[in-house]
């Protein structure tokens, strides 16, 4: 092979590489873009199925409670007078406090099976408090968990045998030789979400 055919074999130009590298480059930037879209999708899945499933959990705990509602009044912390089995007032800072049945005890511990709850909202948390004795005395420390955040609102309202709906628990006017024992038919419970607009769940009370 001579000088000159060596010199007339084809080659790369400076202009072709350049053409080449930004192709690679663009190429680059889509797949990395593809990348972080497809990777925030799925934070966002992530994220959105943990909030399902922790609005999931506190209507598990709300319906489980109610579903659960002894008739058991319980002595007050000073022990002058007895507060109902449930009980729910606008002017307390609970939400509602009631007696539940159904309290596991897989360690055999000397203790009831019925446990005294409540249930407030603290700085946009729905928050429920367990005692661990019914009829307990001043300084007595609940646990609390915490099951759900961002919420605007709670409104629970109670059927009574007359059919009509009282967002107060025991009715106002109600005879105080029964009040402490009486049970709704039917609570409704409906929770106002920042990012999921109005939940509402209706409950049937056994024996109510």
């Amino acid at each position: 092979m001579t000088r000159t055919q060596k010199s007339r074999m084809p080659g790369f130009t400076l202009i072709e590489i350049l053409v080449a590298l930004a192709i690679f480059s663009l190429m680059a930037v889509m797949l990395f873009g593809g990348f972080i879209a497809i990777s925030n999708q799925v934070d966002w899945s992530r994220a959105r199925a943990a909030r399902l499933q922790q609005i999931q959990t506190s209507m598990i705990y709300l319906s489980r409670d109610f579903s659960q509602l002894q008739p058991r009044p319980v002595r007050s912390e000073l022990g002058d007078f007895k507060e109902p089995a449930l009980s729910a007032d606008a002017r307390n800072i609970y939400l509602v406090t009631l007696t539940r049945g159904g309290w596991s005890n897989p360690a055999g511990i000397p203790r009831s099976t019925l446990q005294r709850v409540a249930y407030l909202l603290e700085d946009r948390q729905l928050v429920r408090l367990d005692w661990p004795v019914l009829d307990r005395l001043s300084g007595t420390e609940p646990r609390r968990t915490e099951i759900l955040d961002d919420v605007d609102e709670v409104i629970i309202r109670y059927l009574d045998a007359q059919l009509e709906w009282h967002e107060n628990w025991p009715p106002l006017g109600s005879d105080n030789k029964v009040a402490a024992w009486l049970r709704p038919l039917a609570v409704e419970i409906s929770l106002e979400l920042s990012d999921h607009g109005r939940f509402t769940r209706l409950l049937e009370i056994r024996g109510g």
